[in-house]
């Protein structure tokens, strides 16, 4: 577990982390995993597609239609991690199985075609009420879901404590720029909006005339695909895009 989290705080990119969790959870026998995070749902949905990080070793086979294709938004464990917080075995959706929808039960029948058929979701829900987040883990085709929490028994305090802090280290790096990524004049422009700083301010302040900081605001606002500078100012904290300390 101190390796773990010795390598796991050094990484220095969500790739990097990511291939780290990956080898780590393999060794406790889950070689397939997915994890998924909107850091700017509202109440009605989880929010734009493209904000999304979706991180995992599924084949594009899979993640094309699961993702793309937005089979997400009703599988039955996606629905459970978005009302609880903590880890829940995959027998949840045959406990559950009456009362799922046709659109959910469509879900498990595609999870079974695919061989995953058994699995452990664990849910970050408690981070914010704009950001949802989960992880689910899965075994080897084969594995039955009775010998999954056999093994899940016996570890799964070290699990959960290893999955939240790879979701509390995410939350620390900047999201891989999906779009067009902020060049360091458009960050300095959206940080010194978060300060309250009018764009006269700002111009004296980066040296800049006011239409050359309106300029930098208005390509970062293209870039984040938002309408707004508050609306830019939001989403590139969320991502980790601006206060970052490079080097």
């Amino acid at each position: 577990m101190l390796e773990y989290v010795e390598k796991v705080m050094s990484s220095a990119t969500i790739d990097e982390l990511w291939q780290v969790h990956c080898d780590a959870m393999a060794s406790h026998g889950f070689t397939r995993m997915i994890y998924g995070m909107a850091a700017s749902r509202n109440r009605a949905s989880f929010g734009a597609r493209d904000d999304f990080l979706i991180l995992s070793n599924m084949p594009s086979s899979y993640m094309d239609v699961f993702i793309g294709e937005g089979l997400y938004q009703h599988a039955p464990m996606v629905r459970w991690a978005a009302s609880n917080s903590g880890a829940c075995s995959w027998g949840w959706i045959r406990e559950n199985a009456a009362a799922l929808t046709p659109e959910e039960q469509a879900v498990v029948i595609f999870n079974q075609d695919h061989g995953l058929t058994a699995g452990y979701s664990v849910s970050f829900n408690h981070v914010g009420a704009r950001n949802l987040a989960g992880i689910g883990l899965l075994p080897d085709p084969g594995v039955t879901q009775h010998e999954l929490d056999a093994i899940w028994a016996g570890k799964s305090r070290e699990l959960v404590a290893m999955n939240n802090v790879m979701h509390l280290k995410i939350l620390n790096l900047p999201f891989p720029s999906v779009r067009k990524p902020l060049t360091e004049r458009q960050r300095e422009a959206l940080e010194w909006v978060g300060e309250g700083k009018t764009t006269q301010d700002i111009g004296v302040i980066m040296g800049l005339t006011s239409a050359t900081v309106e300029k930098h605001l208005r390509l970062a606002r293209e870039a984040l695909d938002v309408e707004t500078t508050a609306q830019a100012v939001l989403k590139a904290s969320l991502q980790n895009r601006i206060y970052r300390i490079e080097g």
